[in-house]
């Protein structure tokens, strides 16, 4: 059984299927975040109700508690957790640049000082390796540097000279028999480093590939226009993985562009700050307006949350700091993601997608509940 199959296109959006040892991933798809093996404030049946085929879980903070160690001794994160679909790990790398309190870079990986107590620590391709193989994900990121934008062209080449280096010895590590590890493409906003990246990955055939490195301080307009450009230049046949991005309409962009696979906090983040992600754009039910409004959050949305539950009534939740508020709207914004990759996967295979692109940037952008 192959791990991608490529069913369908339309235009340049893609439809297809990645086969692992925990479950078939329909793609385009959303990946629902679980940051330290939970996805805030979700059960895990919530999730499976709603159709979430694989989650992200992450390497740097599972290293740090409860640690690696202890969750390959308890049968790996998928019993851990209870989980027993697919589970991708990203490799940590953004996090010891982003998170920790100090690091060091080198040839053999970076030293830092843990966010949470400030102990030191050190993680290099081959202790990533080490990292995921324990937790057991069905997917494996390489251990690449994800340097903030904007940058000299220099100094990106130097990055992305290190990350493949880095990507080799990944490569060589032995994982389990499973698992199956993806190159992470860097250079920025510079399609030849880009290419060149990409083909020097190529050379050592990962199972798939990602475009990391973006929304980390570039313009939203420049990244959809590099995305656009250099897409379908990566290889047909293998998971095209579009890393960290984003909003509905990133993501549907990303699509129509011809990646599979999308991954962001962005659906639980803006949950904990008030914000439904509705058929019309942002709902912010903090609003005044929203009072008295016996309206569902989103009217045209079937999740159980509109079914059930007021805007008037959430929002009252949300302002006299209810957890329930943050639960029902994470619950609607992860179901409205999922839906739409959902609607999506279906366009393509009926070669309908660009009038649904249209119809859904036309209704995201009206802005109309707000």
């Amino acid at each position: 059984m192959k791990f991608f199959e490529l069913l369908a296109t339309s235009n340049k959006a893609r439809a297809g299927l990645i086969n692992t040892a925990h479950g078939v991933i329909e793609t385009p798809i959303f990946m629902p975040v679980g940051t330290r093996g939970s996805v805030k404030t979700m059960f895990h049946e919530d999730l499976e109700e709603i159709g979430a085929q694989i989650i992200l879980c992450n390497t740097y903070h599972l290293y740090l508690r409860p640690g690696h160690l202890l969750i390959n001794d308890l049968g790996g994160l998928h019993r851990f957790m209870s989980w027993k679909r697919p589970i991708l790990t990203d490799s940590g790398g953004f996090q010891v640049f982003s998170l920790s309190k100090l690091n060091k870079r080198s040839e053999e990986g970076v030293k830092f000082q843990s966010h949470i107590d400030g102990s030191y620590h050190m993680i290099g391709p081959e202790k990533s390796m080490e990292i995921q193989k324990a937790l057991g994900s069905d997917i494996v990121m390489v251990f690449d540097e994800c340097p903030a934008l904007p940058a000299t062209k220099d100094s990106l080449q130097e990055s992305m000279e290190l990350t493949l280096r880095w990507a080799k010895r990944c490569r060589d590590y032995q994982l389990q028999d499973y698992q199956k590890l993806f190159g992470i493409i860097q250079g920025g906003l510079h399609i030849d480093l880009r290419t060149e990246c990409m083909e020097r990955l190529e050379e050592l055939n990962f199972a798939g590939l990602a475009v990391g490195g973006l929304s980390v301080g570039e313009k939203n307009d420049e990244m959809v226009d590099f995305c656009q450009q250099f897409v379908h230049s990566m290889p047909s046949e293998k998971p095209r993985y579009l890393m960290g991005v984003g909003t509905p309409l990133d993501i549907l962009t990303g699509i129509k562009n011809g990646f599979d696979m999308f991954d962001c906090v962005l659906p639980t983040r803006n949950a904990r700050n008030g914000q439904f992600l509705t058929s019309r754009g942002p709902l912010n039910i903090k609003k005044a307006r929203f009072k008295e409004d016996q309206l569902p959050p989103d009217p045209n949305c079937k999740c159980r949350v509109c079914q059930r539950y007021s805007r008037a009534y959430i929002r009252h939740l949300y302002l006299v700091g209810e957890y329930l508020a943050g639960q029902l709207i994470s619950y609607h914004n992860i179901s409205f993601y999922l839906h739409m990759t959902g609607a999506v996967r279906e366009t393509i295979l009926q070669d309908t997608f660009d009038e649904y692109y249209h119809l859904f940037y036309k209704n995201y952008s009206s802005n109309e509940w707000n």
